[in-house]
């Protein structure tokens, strides 16, 4: 397992951008696959999006495409996700995961920040 820590959350307004940063340490990143999820109040965790080892590969969750983006950065052990076009039902907490395969799946991932509050007021 690797170290996971989540930064970069607020409050915006809607249709404002926000970029979170997640820190992964104690092990090399790029042998890891990352993923983002989001959690609301009285709501499950749901995915959001995830990048394979080399960042070539995305996937994202329907209601987050197009105005979302999955990044990452091997070399400084970081993954990014920037935020566009933010609407009220993007409100939760976003949560970072690293793991072994990539994926909607959160059992793909075996090491989970503490989570970030994004709050998107219309």
């Amino acid at each position: 397992q690797v170290q996971v820590v989540e930064s970069g959350g607020g409050l915006v307004q809607a249709g404002d951008s926000l970029r979170l940063t997640c820190a992964i340490s104690g092990r090399t990143f790029s042998s890891y696959v990352g993923g983002w999820f989001r959690q609301a109040p009285g709501k499950e965790r749901e995915f959001v999006a995830s990048i394979n080892r080399s960042g070539e590969a995305t996937y994202y969750t329907d209601s987050v495409k197009g105005r979302f983006t999955i990044s990452r950065r091997n070399a400084k052990n970081t993954m990014y996700l920037q935020m566009n076009i933010l609407k009220p039902e993007d409100t939760a907490v976003y949560y970072c995961a690293a793991g072994w395969r990539s994926g909607s799946d959160p059992g793909n991932y075996n090491s989970w920040g503490q989570g970030t509050q994004v709050t998107v007021s219309s």
